[in-house]
């Protein structure tokens, strides 16, 4: 078939000063001729400013929309930077293939999957599809008899993560789930079983769709030269965060003209821990050795001062890209460093700053309290309460709304209040094979007893249980039995530490994919727990806080403002005036797993320069000396690698007084 394209006239002149709208970085990028290249976007940099005008000036200068294909991590973004593309050519762009991996993914799927046999109307299974999938397939393997085996949302986890990295499951198992290796073979068995599922009711999931994807450009040659020639050229945004197939479909759709343009951070590469891999980015370079790389180092967003910090700080990774990124804003106040003598001074400090910075006119939302783990706002979200300052948690559910911690206070109060249905009704039901009904049945002899707990523990209970449930249930037994001693249940931290030993952390181990992250939020909830005298006393001010967490004061105010909780991670991309990072200390921030292992380092400093370079005006870091968390006693803490390792006059030091 003889090909014949239409060019436009050589008088054609762009509509749009490119020179005039971009600064000198940016226009380079933009202008680039064909071929590999690499846009090294700093922090604040304008990076989707290069991307839509990139894109802009593809179209201007003669290529055919529907011959260029962006690719996102979210539909949102392509859809924005599309109708920026439109706003500034003034032309179509809908024929433009824009949109995330698995929309992209999708689409190519839908029209050309019959060539690896697989039929074009297949469903795509949700989250909670792909669960119960899971989950039909243990039971259908009967393997629900182990009590320790792990919940489908874990094997989920260890699935997607396996093919995203392209991993076998005992290896992925090893690296999410090092603690239920010794399932890593039953788990193969089970994603074999899934996927036959999946292909007998043509179904896919989400990974499916890039599994699916890379098979057909591999095992289709044709095809992929089809396709990578009907694409002519190919924009990544974000391209840090990409894993290791979607890297390769990258390559792969770009196989025929090489005319790759990848744009991303290096130094705001932080989530391997859903399978990104940062080599990508930083061997892009060694895989197009005709790599041209461009450098955006103008900073928009915040001021001298805070990115000399930021410079300083990534300075001392060794794996990088370097840059250094320059204010084009005012400069301002130093940042700040504030050691304070505990958790609860920090929290009383952030608290008393944020009411100072309303005094002064700060919208709340220009306000946002920073942290490594969702566990180290515990403190904050309580002092904040008490204070009725509202705010929003952005880093996942309010502390004492999760589940493990609902769970653990549970078995405190069913322990002090054997009339607590509620209560009873929610550990009894934790218990693998007890379900609603039995949990009701032991419920009424406990709640007609005159001794409740020695009722709830004795031998005659057995026969209301299930016999596949007798093993579970003593331990169960063993758990309350042990809260039934008035020297740990007349102490909140030590019958937290006992209801977490005696069962409860292995209930952690196979019900949830981040059980490190649950187990520490435990271990912070004991700390809190040592401030009081008995657990009743904890359990009422618990009560008190969290029916005033309910009302009116956490909620939006009527203009919609509220300060920003959040872990750094779900930070990455926002910005906000005034910037707090709280919990600056070694074991915590970088965490203690990070601190021996070379690339786990340099990660969690890439975390931290992401934390630093939100703050637009100002910048607080702050750390407590002492932690009195009850697996250590109170102990002096060091202050954050990453902030031992500054120029001391890079920070202006604080002294809180009392």
């Amino acid at each position: 078939m003889k090909k014949y394209q239409i060019k436009r006239p050589a008088s054609f002149q762009p509509s749009i000063d490119y020179a005039e709208h971009l600064n000198p970085e940016q226009l380079a990028a933009v202008t680039a001729e064909g071929g590999p290249s690499l846009v090294i976007a700093g922090a604040g940099s304008g990076k989707t400013r290069v991307v839509t005008y990139r894109v802009a000036w593809l179209i201007e200068h003669g290529v055919n929309p529907g011959r260029i294909m962006l690719l996102t991590f979210t539909n949102k973004a392509a859809r924005e930077m599309l109708h920026r593309v439109e706003l500034l050519i003034k032309g179509e762009t809908r024929r433009v293939a824009g949109g995330t991996f698995h929309h992209m993914g999708n689409m190519i799927l839908r029209r050309y999957g019959d060539a690896i046999n697989l039929s074009s109307n297949f469903t795509i299974l949700d989250r909670e599809d792909s669960k119960d999938l899971i989950e039909s397939a243990v039971a259908e393997m009967k393997l629900r008899t182990d009590k320790m085996f792990p919940k489908s949302n874990v094997l989920m986890d260890v699935i997607s993560y396996a093919v995203g990295a392209e991993q076998d499951i005992s290896d992925a198992m090893e690296e999410r789930h090092p603690h239920l290796l010794v399932y890593s073979e039953e788990a193969e068995k089970v994603k074999k079983l899934y996927d036959s599922k999946k292909r007998a009711m043509n179904l896919i999931d989400f990974d499916d769709l890039l599994y699916f994807w890379k098979a057909l450009l591999v095992q289709m040659p044709d095809l992929r030269e089809r396709l990578s020639d009907r694409y002519q050229h190919v924009l990544v945004d974000e391209y840090q965060d990409t894993n290791k197939i979607q890297a390769e479909i990258v390559d792969l759709m770009a196989s025929k003209h090489k005319n790759l343009m990848v744009v991303g951070d290096d130094s705001q590469s932080i989530y391997s821990f859903r399978g990104a891999c940062f080599d990508n980015i930083i061997e892009f370079p060694d895989r197009y050795t005709d790599t041209k790389v461009f450098k955006l180092t103008t900073n928009y967003r915040s001021t001298e001062d805070i990115l000399h910090v930021a410079n300083e700080s990534i300075s001392h990774n060794t794996r990088q890209f370097s840059k250094e990124l320059h204010a084009l804003k005012r400069t301002g106040p130093q940042p700040a460093l504030i050691p304070l003598q505990n958790l609860s001074q920090q929290s009383e400090f952030i608290a008393q700053r944020i009411l100072d910075f309303i005094d002064e006119g700060i919208p709340l939302n220009e306000i946002a309290i920073l942290y490594r783990s969702h566990y180290q706002s515990m403190d904050l979200q309580m002092e904040l309460t008490r204070r009725r300052i509202p705010y929003e948690i952005r880093s996942g559910l309010r502390f004492f709304e999760q589940a493990h911690i609902k769970d653990i206070i549970s078995y405190l109060r069913a322990a002090l209040n054997p009339q607590d249905e509620i209560s009873w009704t929610r550990i009894l039901r934790l218990t693998p094979g007890i379900g609603t009904v039995t949990a009701k049945k032991i419920w009424e002899h406990v709640r007609s007893s005159a001794v409740p707990l020695e009722t709830a523990t004795s031998e005659e209970m057995i026969r209301i249980i299930p016999r596949r449930s007798r093993e579970n249930w003593h331990l169960f037994r063993h758990n309350m039995h042990s809260l039934n001693n008035e020297d740990i249940i007349g102490h909140p931290a030590e019958a937290i530490r006992e209801v977490l030993a005696s069962g409860y952390d292995n209930y952690l181990k196979g019900a949830f994919e981040n059980y490190d992250e649950r187990k520490e939020d435990i271990e912070q909830l004991a700390n809190y727990a040592n401030n009081f005298k008995s657990t009743e006393a904890f359990l009422s001010d618990l009560a008190l806080l969290t029916s005033v967490q309910s009302e009116d004061i956490v909620d939006p105010d009527e203009e919609g403002e509220t300060i920003v909780l959040s872990t750094i991670h779900r930070a990455k991309g926002l910005e906000w005036s005034r910037v707090f990072i709280l919990g600056l200390v070694d074991g915590s921030f970088p965490p203690a797993r990070a601190m021996d292992d070379f690339d786990k380092e340099e990660e969690e400093r890439r975390v931290f320069y992401v934390a630093l370079t939100r703050a637009k005006d100002e910048l607080y870091l702050c750390y407590p000396i002492m932690d009195n968390r009850w697996h250590d006693g109170s102990i002096i803490k060091r202050p954050s690698i990453f902030i031992q390792e500054l120029p001391e006059d890079a920070l202006e030091k604080w002294e809180i007084e009392e």
